[in-house]
């Protein structure tokens, strides 16, 4: 099995994904992982950071844990001819244990890199991150917030978004939601994140290989229509990569003219709060 080549597109590195079998709400068994990677090579996916949860209801999964069921997930889809690069990482529920486990090592970063971390808040309500981004600098680390397109807080006062980058966090966006996957409410504030060029990773956050499988390419096209390809290959493969390997990534995104999907879902995101 090879891995899908489109024309004129690079491959794709998938930053947020529970891959891993039994570890969390994600894959439940070898198989499931495996009939997954295999989805991941048919979309375009060369390169995975695995991201079971970590803290929240998972204070139970132990850095440890997560590096050695890395390490057998890559020989079983060697021994099983995936051509799919793993690397360990983590969704890491935002709480008072977390600074410390990072800098332990139990928390993991992504790619195992101590560069980045993939932040989760709770999914209800929004928390103020400024304070949390200062901790990680200080330990010289970079946060990503997961998802924040499905927030229900930030779906409330979308208006964080941009402070929150200017204050050095990336946006991970997942790519269902960007598709309208999951609703209209994150369809239009995912697209909104996008058009503003405040998206920097397109990630697939799969759960399964039926339930919610791993999906990029749509979401990679939809972005190219609306941002460009230059933006799209960006959130899809460059900055991934960069993250994967533990290099930077720009946290200000160039500014992108797009006034037609910006009208669109600013209007309904900014018309329906004060409707």
């Amino acid at each position: 099995m090879s891995t899908v080549a489109f024309s004129n597109v690079p491959s794709f590195v998938d930053i947020h994904c529970h891959l891993l079998p039994g570890i969390d709400d994600g894959s439940r068994s070898w198989e499931d992982s495996l009939a997954m990677a295999q989805q991941m090579v048919a979309e375009g996916i060369d390169t995975v950071c695995v991201t079971p949860h970590q803290l929240g209801n998972y204070t139970s999964t132990t850095g440890q844990t997560i590096r050695q069921r890395t390490g057998q997930l890559q020989q079983w889809l060697q021994t099983n001819q995936v051509p799919l690069n793993v690397l360990p990482g983590a969704d890491v529920r935002i709480d008072a244990d977390m600074i410390t486990r990072l800098q332990s090592g139990d928390c993991v970063s992504l790619g195992d890199r101590r560069r980045h971390v993939l932040l989760e808040l709770p999914h209800e309500l929004y928390l103020p991150l400024e304070p949390v981004l200062e901790q990680l600098e200080r330990i010289g680390m970079v946060g990503i917030l997961s998802h924040p397109e499905r927030n229900r807080g930030i779906m409330r006062q979308p208006q964080v978004i941009e402070p929150l980058i200017r204050a050095g966090c990336l946006m991970q966006v997942t790519a269902d939601s960007f598709v309208g996957e999951f609703g209209q409410e994150p369809e239009a504030l995912a697209k909104h994140i996008v058009g503003n060029g405040w998206c920097h990773f397109l990630a697939t956050d799969a759960h399964g290989s039926t339930k919610r499988p791993p999906r990029l390419r749509r979401a990679y096209d939809l972005a190219e229509q609306m941002v460009g390809r230059s933006m799209a290959n960006a959130m899809c493969s460059e900055n991934p990569r960069a993250v994967a390997e533990g290099r930077n990534v720009d946290a200000l995104p160039p500014v992108v003219n797009n006034t037609n999907w910006m009208q669109r879902t600013t209007s309904w995101l900014f018309g329906r709060k004060s409707a």
